[in-house]
């Protein structure tokens, strides 16, 4: 993650009433807030996050053309401990006598309200002193506050909160942070469209990514780590647009892009811009061929050297391999960590790292146009005969193919280290054919908004319905040598209807869910807040992938304790002695 602000970057303003607002830092832009204002994109580019800015409206103020004015921790503090009723301010906290019990006495002040008519201000009023007013809203809250006839009659925490409550509706600051996977679903759920993420809540995120077994190396060496299998590889079902292989990316170091590998430089102007870390124009692998480099430009001037990029999908560990149903994948989500799937960069993780193909190239691949249509191979005595464009077309070809084929060779081939899923299809049907691709104790765990689907998965991998596959498993495979071919493909038909998928290869299959709700925590008035989202509950689904024995396994019970033999000898009548033997 990025240390400072950079041009053309996606970041969260936090607003003044707690609302998200998501931008992009174009250089040369105004960033519109709405009621709060605007201001140029250029006065923060370049700054840090999570610094704290105010609009600023007085002509004297603005100085330069700068019309941000950095709010310093010192004010931000002394303004926090007095809207929280601190005991470090002066006069904010009253004396309370107890009850006999001990306990805090709940005061009513009914005339405090917001029904009553303590503010002497009128709504017309209070639009024209917005217009006229200065000094980014403060001085719109102490009028307000002067003009409250009940004001001294509220109790500490209610001054607080109808403080608190001015501040966010008239201040106009703003904070800027980072762009992460739980800021991206708190502004999905909050501010735009949650059964596009299948109201996936920021604590399931972390549930899936841990029961997933999701993680990397970071700087070890895998000699320091080999038991932790640090370098994975998952495979990933989403449709979500991207926001599950955002969040599993992050957690194996792949969402962001090394900080060295990004240059921004400033043009004369001061403005700042990126620009590449090489000389000459960025070319893609799959317009590259060895013959265009090769052959000397006509003017017999020296060609410009041009900067290839990695090849994409090629990376062999710690890769996200993601299966999707329709022709390109669906991740629009990711172009708020500055990857776009259509024109990749090459200095992020995502471009070497992230694979994808169809359900088609993995259930059929002979059926997909591009694994079964191999390009034809040309000689380079053909090609140094042909046109800059036909060559680059042909290579252009011939590297789709490879990297198609390579991706759906290795993804049936297998060995997988997890499996996520989370789309709306019936799970059976996605583990039927992925389940089989993981390698042993891998983790297996499904996302579904309700809990039906769930359900009757866990009830497919239950005991009992594996013990009942075992047993009929058998009396299939001996009627099978007595069926004819049709007769053979119909008890196949009934066996699949009774058990969709093999029970055997998963175990300790379990449901769970988790959900965190925010409590209002004061003497004789806790409880959770009323504001709180309500929504689908959503619940996951985790088992761990085994290797089922083909040798038929008879276990019987051994007594672990050893029986003593006794040799009894009679010595006369009535009595005898024993004797250990062994």
């Amino acid at each position: 993650m990025y240390s400072f602000i950079r041009p053309n970057q996606y970041v969260v303003l936090r607003l003044q009433s707690d609302a998200l607002k998501v931008v992009l830092l174009a250089p040369n832009t105004n960033i519109p807030l709405g009621k709060y204002g605007s201001f140029p994109a250029n006065q923060i580019i370049g700054r840090p996050f999570y610094l704290t800015f105010e609009i600023l409206d007085r002509p004297d103020e603005i100085k330069d053309g700068h019309v941000l004015r950095i709010v310093p921790a010192t004010e931000l503090h002394t303004e926090s401990l007095i809207t929280e009723g601190s005991e470090e301010v002066d006069g904010m906290i009253e004396d309370t006598d107890l009850t006999e019990d001990g306990d805090v006495p709940i005061r009513s002040h009914p005339e405090t309200g917001d029904d009553t008519p303590c503010q002497k201000l009128t709504l017309a009023e209070i639009e024209t002193l917005k217009k006229q007013a200065t000094g980014a809203g403060k001085e719109i809250i102490a009028k307000l506050l002067e003009s409250h006839t009940a004001l001294g009659q509220k109790t500490a925490f209610s001054l607080a909160k109808y403080t608190l409550r001015k501040r966010k509706k008239f201040l106009r600051r703003f904070t800027v942070l980072p762009m992460d996977v739980s800021l991206l679903t708190e502004w999905i759920l909050e501010e735009k469209d949650a059964p596009r993420i299948l109201e996936l809540r920021d604590e399931l995120v972390g549930l899936i990514g841990c029961w997933g077994n999701v993680h990397h190396c970071g700087r070890t060496t895998m000699e320091e780590a080999v038991d932790s299998k640090p370098n994975g590889r998952y495979l990933i079902v989403d449709d979500t647009g991207g926001f599950v292989v955002a969040a599993m990316a992050e957690r194996m170091g792949l969402l962001f892009p090394d900080e060295e590998d990004d240059n921004v430089q400033a043009d004369p102007d001061g403005q700042l811009s990126s620009s590449p870390r090489e000389d000459g124009p960025a070319m893609d692998e799959d317009e590259y061929n060895p013959a265009s480099q090769v052959e000397p430009p006509p003017n017999g001037k020296e060609p410009t050297r041009r900067r290839l990029r990695l090849k994409p999908m090629s990376a062999s560990e710690n890769t996200l391999t993601l299966i999707h149903a329709h022709p390109q994948p669906n991740l629009s989500m990711l172009k708020y960590f500055s990857f776009n799937p259509d024109r990749p960069t090459n200095a992020h993780p995502l471009h070497t790292h992230l694979k994808s193909l169809s359900w088609l190239q993995l259930v059929d691949p002979s059926a997909d146009s591009i694994y079964a249509n191999e390009p034809p191979s040309v000689p380079d005595s053909v090609l140094s005969s042909w046109k800059p464009g036909k060559r680059s077309m042909y290579f252009r070809k011939r590297n789709r193919w490879q990297r198609v084929r390579g991706v759906v060779d290795e993804t049936r081939a297998g060995g997988f280290d997890g499996l996520i899923v989370a789309s709306l299809m019936e799970p059976t049907t996605i583990l039927k054919h992925t389940v089989p691709l993981l390698a042993g104790s891998a983790s297996v765990v499904v996302y579904s908004p309700t809990i039906d689907p769930l359900v009757e998965l866990v009830d497919f991998y239950s005991t009992a319905r594996r013990t009942a596959y075992i047993a009929t498993k058998r009396e299939w495979e001996e009627q099978q040598s007595h069926q004819s071919p049709v007769e053979a493909r119909a008890s196949q038909a009934e066996r699949e209807l009774l058990f969709p998928v093999d029970p055997t290869l998963l175990l300790g299959p379990s449901l769970q869910t988790s959900r965190v709700r925010p409590w209002q925590v004061l003497p004789g008035r806790t409880h959770p807040l009323m504001t709180g989202r309500g929504g689908a509950e959503g619940y996951v689904f985790h088992a761990t992938r085994v290797l089922p024995s083909s040798d038929r396994i008879t276990a019987r019970g051994n007594s672990t304790r050893k029986r003593r033999k006794i040799n009894e000898t009679d010595t006369g009548p009535g009595t005898g002695t024993s004797t250990p033997v062994g």
